[in-house]
């Protein structure tokens, strides 16, 4: 049996992109797009009899009509080519209110052929064209549903968590107990295992978040267990596989130097001793690279500005979301010619440019900030900073006076 595991598509991700002027649309979205289909292309292909997504199919609870259609659309060809779809909820998916309908629920609704949608814990009887299989779903839960007010009462933030964690550890047990163990189990989770390795996800996260141990999860009594919500693509457990499948695109650059894909499982028995395993590989996309280039111009550097163009031209921005960041000083700052910039940048997809100046702080003279003292008592302060003798500063001083009178007449 062949199994796709994804995750955390969250299409409607539209930052660093920039509109389409064929379609109109965001050529970020396309990105996020354009890596489903090629999923989708190899499911259909490779004959693969389930396709099993994670959570988070969409970035806001409240997705566009486009983007709904988009997804739609997918969802749609894999399940009229035979292939059976199974879509868990996960936090983005879940409404702000409830008894408002998740974003994926309208394929339950429409009781579409091969998608089935889970929206609260159980299990589920997939029929494929290898067998049937149980996927046993844990979507993510919210708190105020898994905890009654009596749980809840006088439990301080870490209490109400470790309260989550027997929650959730409960339900799986109680589902792994229900499975029948003739047929291929998979535990699919939209949940944060410790332990794990997180990417963009963290500035997608509002807030502290319950987190299940591995050894909660792990339930031997699954063959596979796919999880969904973190961002990076690992593997936390080898027996039964503990795995998160990561995003199928690059968020932001939280996930520059990830890898993006997803798994390929293949659930076979044992002829001889008929015990399942799971094999496993993930299957890397192509997506839209994202590229940091630093720059550090030194104050003795006397052309920052080919500096900065040398160090652009060692790295391949063609089409890439560029982040170049330049460390400079203040003396530094007028010397930049941003245009020349602009050009040795113009093959990328999109590119920002932040410069981190750094700045000499002020000098307190005695009492006063600069901005607080006359230009004379500023100068008599500096020249006795200075140590000079009196008979020079004297003279400095004197100087010093008739121009700061002149430039004061002129004004």
């Amino acid at each position: 049996m062949k199994i796709i595991h994804f995750a955390d598509l969250h299409l409607g991700v539209e930052s660093y992109g920039r509109i389409d002027p064929a379609s109109g649309l965001s050529s970020r979205f396309l990105d996020f797009l354009s890596s489903f289909d090629k999923l989708v292309d190899y499911a259909l292909e490779n004959r693969v009899d389930l396709v099993l997504f994670c959570g988070d199919a969409y970035k806001s609870r409240d997705p566009s009509q486009t983007q709904q259609r988009e997804f739609a659309k997918r969802i749609k060809r894999l399940s009229e080519s035979g292939v059976a779809v199974f879509l868990l909820v996960g936090n983005h998916d879940l409404p702000n209110s409830i008894g408002r309908a998740t974003t994926t629920e309208i394929f339950n609704t429409l009781a579409v052929e091969n998608v089935y949608v889970a929206n609260h814990p159980g299990i589920q009887i997939i029929k494929t064209p290898n067998g049937i299989i149980q996927i046993a779903a844990l979507p993510w839960l919210r708190r105020s549903k898994l905890l009654a007010s009596e749980d809840a009462k006088n439990l301080n933030f870490d209490e109400l968590n470790r309260k989550m964690q027997q929650k959730l550890t409960g339900i799986i047990k109680n589902m792994a107990e229900k499975l029948d163990p003739s047929l291929p189990a998979i535990l699919a989770a939209h949940v944060w295992v410790s332990g794990s390795r997180i990417g963009s996800e963290e500035s997608m996260t509002i807030g502290q978040e319950h987190v299940l141990l591995p050894g909660s999860t792990a339930n031997p009594a699954f063959d596979y267990i796919a999880l969904g919500h973190i961002h990076r693509h690992q593997v936390l457990s080898d027996d039964p596989p503990l795995v998160y499948a990561g995003s199928l695109e690059k968020l932001d650059f939280g996930d520059e130097n990830d890898e993006k894909g997803f798994y390929l499982v293949d659930i076979r028995a044992d002829k001889k001793t008929g015990k399942r395993q799971a094999s496993y590989n993930f299957q890397p996309l192509n997506g839209r690279r994202f590229l940091t280039i630093n720059v550090n111009i030194e104050p003795q550097d006397a052309e920052p500005t080919a500096k900065i163009i040398k160090e652009i031209s060692r790295h391949n921005t063609t089409d890439a979301i560029i982040r170049l960041q330049i460390s400079l000083s203040q003396e530094s700052e007028g010397q930049i010619l941003d245009v020349e910039i602009r050009n040795a940048l113009k093959d990328a997809h999109y590119y920002a440019v932040t410069k981190d100046i750094k700045r000499q702080s002020r000098l307190r003279l005695g009492e006063h900030s600069a901005e607080e003292i006359t230009p004379l008592a500023a100068l008599k302060v500096y020249l006795e900073d200075k140590k000079f003798s009196k008979s020079y500063s004297k003279l400095l001083l004197k100087y010093g006076e008739e121009l700061i009178k002149e430039k004061v007449s002129e004004e």
